[in-house]
């Protein structure tokens, strides 16, 4: 088996066991999620741990550099399926020789989908059965149609919760968090969405207030990504492509010129020994 088929009403989505990854969802026949395609980005939804965006030359512990590389690992590694239903399902992964060659930690890692007329939630769980603290980031990077509609990508807006601001952090060379910030085009709690905005990478909002951020688009149809598991969110494509990422994350990238240990890196959380914690998400469709 490589994949799981959840069923709710009208509703179908499949998540494979390579990296944990939904590959598909529809609702009433309509596909919502990219269908990838190795000349643009060949992933569909990756699941991002243990690290969220790029380590500085590789993540030091201890005085030692470990090739952790973008996004980390999870992605890459094979899940088994710990439980199932018909609209459910929860996929594990624990540290191994491959993940301990870049990442040196005990882990239980696990990813909970459960499908609903109009809705997919995910959830990442992470657990620490080692004898020593582990620190980590993860993070969901779902790509969805844009256009979702067959009223093209012009006039796409994402709509925020709450009021955010609209100098967000400029991105260095190799993705890292610059020490400037670009001003985005925010009008009230509306961003629109355009190719020059993701001229030089993603936009994102790091400790942002909202919990909630919709993309809409020129059809009146709709994806809401709800977060509180989460403090900071980010939208990406690449220009002219034909998606745009609804990303929820515990962390980011390396600051520009870092070069502190992977415990010291910013916004990265901390488990001791025997601890857990859950991030929860979900993504509603309307129109």
């Amino acid at each position: 088996m490589s994949e799981v088929l959840l069923a709710h009403g009208h509703a179908r989505a499949t998540i494979a066991l390579a990296g944990a990854e939904a590959r598909s969802w529809t609702v009433d026949g309509r596909d919502l999620l990219w269908a990838g395609d190795p000349a643009i980005w060949t992933d569909i939804s990756p699941i991002l741990y243990p690290v969220v965006g790029w380590t500085r030359d590789g993540a030091r512990i201890d005085g030692r550099v470990y090739a952790l590389g973008l996004h980390g690992f999870a992605r890459f590694e094979t899940f088994a399926v710990e439980a199932s239903g018909l609209d459910f399902v929860r996929l594990s992964l624990k540290d191994n020789p491959r993940t301990r060659a870049v990442y040196p930690f005990a882990f239980a890692l696990a990813l909970e989908y459960r499908l609903t007329d109009d809705a997919l939630g995910m959830t990442i769980e992470v657990a620490n059965p080692g004898d020593e603290a582990a620190p980590y980031a993860c993070g969901l990077h779902p790509g969805f149609r844009w256009p979702l509609g067959a009223a093209g990508r012009d006039s796409a807006f994402a709509r925020f919760e709450k009021p955010e601001k609209a100098d967000v952090p400029a991105i260095a060379p190799g993705g890292l968090i610059g020490a400037g910030v670009k001003r985005v085009p925010l009008n009230g709690r509306d961003l629109p969405l355009s190719d020059a905005l993701f001229a030089n990478d993603a936009v994102c909002f790091l400790n942002c207030a909202s919990r909630s951020l919709a993309f809409h688009d020129a059809s009146g149809a709709s994806v809401t990504m709800e977060f509180p598991g989460f403090d900071h969110a980010a939208l990406w494509t690449r220009p002219g492509a034909p998606f745009v990422c609804l990303e929820a994350w515990t962390g980011y990238s390396d600051p520009d010129g870092f070069a502190g240990d992977l415990f010291e890196k910013p916004s990265m959380r901390v488990l001791a020994p025997g601890a857990g914690a859950r991030h929860e998400a979900r993504f509603l469709v309307r129109g």
